[in-house]
């Protein structure tokens, strides 16, 4: 019963509903009211939490769950790859629980529209246009000030494993970590692209397909940072990690095999970068024979 009214909530958050009510205050209140049933009832299966408002699939509701489950010393975030944050993972976080954060983008276009945003001034959000490689990392989030952090997301479409390894988590210490991953590559290998400073994904290759790492490469270095995995969204592309001391039973870690979603978006690009909307076992043909790293024995294969 419960569970069939939040799916009838969740039901006016689509497309049409977005684009008829232009004011974001309506889209705000149902994330509360979706948020706040939570509480009313329990589920054993980490995706039934899910739930959009702002983020691209159903992040905001699984971060929802998770910040009312476990314990966060500071309610801020840290979140790479924001675009102009219309659509991103923490921008609920800021907007219905009024965290602190710092958000960056390659894109200086990206950050001059943040900018503009007439909400700004209403929260504590700073933001900065850069392009991330694992060098760098660590003297732009010094930046930040932040210690015990609660929340960081890497979504940057190329590099994601190498800048989690290169990260200094003896001062950010997250509580949650999300990673984005590249289902194509499959829940069987600990793979990555090629570390490439100047990493882009469509120049990397035309499909859009080869990027990132998998979900196997990704736990892999999770845990050798002090980190569990506790499931991945629907939609396969992010998942999510809980710092080992904060988990207990209500939060139990997952296998890479039961976390693993096969994505079915279809992103994919022909040769003239045009959607090509490759799906199943033929957007991994579009990439074989390329080179990826074995996160585990350090060797390149091939796709």
């Amino acid at each position: 019963m419960i569970k069939s009214k939040l799916k009838k909530l969740a039901s006016l958050i689509s497309p049409s509903f977005q684009t008829q009510y232009k004011d974001e205050r309506e889209l705000l209140a149902i994330g509360t009211l979706l948020s706040h049933q939570q509480f009313t009832y329990t589920s054993q299966n980490f995706n039934d939490y899910e739930f959009k408002i702002f983020s691209q699939y159903g992040d905001d509701g699984l971060i929802q769950y998770l910040i009312k489950h476990i314990r966060i010393e500071n309610e801020t975030f840290i979140e790479f790859g924001v675009g102009d944050y219309s659509e991103s993972n923490t921008r609920f976080l800021l907007m219905n629980n009024n965290w602190s954060g710092f958000v960056m983008d390659g894109s200086d276009e990206n950050m001059n529209k943040l900018k503009t945003k007439n909400w700004l001034w209403k929260y504590d959000l700073r933001f900065q246009a850069e392009f991330i490689d694992k060098d760098n990392i660590n003297n732009l989030l010094a930046t930040t000030a932040y210690q015990n952090l609660g929340l960081l997301h890497i979504d940057i479409d190329g590099n994601d494993y190498y800048i989690l390894d290169a990260l200094d988590f003896s001062i950010l210490n997250p509580s949650i970590l999300i990673m984005e991953y590249n289902s194509v590559f499959g829940s069987d290998r600990s793979i990555s692209t090629l570390y490439d400073p100047d990493f882009n994904r469509t120049r990397a290759h035309f499909s859009n397909l080869y990027f990132g790492a998998s979900l196997g490469a990704l736990t892999y270095l999770a845990n050798k940072k002090g980190y569990k995995l506790v499931g991945s969204n629907l939609a396969g592309n992010n998942a999510f990690f809980i710092r080992n001391d904060l988990m207990y039973e209500k939060i139990p870690e997952v296998s890479v095999e039961r976390a693993y979603k096969y994505s079915r978006f279809r992103e994919s690009r022909n040769p003239d970068y045009s959607l090509s909307m490759l799906s199943g076992e033929s957007r991994l043909n579009a990439i074989k024979g390329l080179k990826v790293l074995n996160v585990i024995t350090g060797e390149i294969e091939i796709i």
